[in-house]
């Protein structure tokens, strides 16, 4: 909220996928899930989101698929239970939206990084480092 993380999630895939399209269609699937749980979380508190919220993926045939769920061959083998995803795109729920594998600010909790990525990662997330903070 205000441009920080208030929610993130890490955690091995129950199912096994055929390809990283539908790996990462069910990630964002996953996700989406979160999205809903957090705005009706945010309407009980009496902060109702005007708009859709912005999920953020690095692979565009996920955002195609999401956006045109016409039976491909790379998602003929997504479960259907999945293409919910699909649903929530294009009722406004939720907004999926590319972003380039290096701008993958999770990327500094999974990965290991140079120095340079950590660095510009940590800034994303708006933490500084513990130099910065006695100076």
């Amino acid at each position: 909220m205000s441009s920080g993380a208030i929610s993130w999630s890490s955690k091995k895939q129950q199912i096994i996928t055929l390809s990283t399209t539908e790996a990462e269609f069910i990630s964002a699937a996953t996700c989406s899930c979160q999205v809903i749980w957090l705005r009706r979380l945010l309407e009980m508190l009496q902060c109702r989101q005007q708009g859709p919220t912005k999920v953020f993926c690095d692979n565009v045939s996920v955002i195609k698929i999401s956006k045109n769920p016409v039976l491909h061959g790379r998602s003929k083998h997504i479960d259907v239970h999945y293409h919910f995803l699909c649903n929530l795109c294009n009722d406004g729920t939720v907004d999926l939206l590319f972003c380039r594998s290096e701008d993958q600010v999770a990327d500094i909790m999974t990965k290991p990084l140079k120095q340079a990525a950590f660095v510009k990662l940590r800034g994303l997330l708006g933490v500084c480092s513990v130099d910065q903070t006695f100076t």
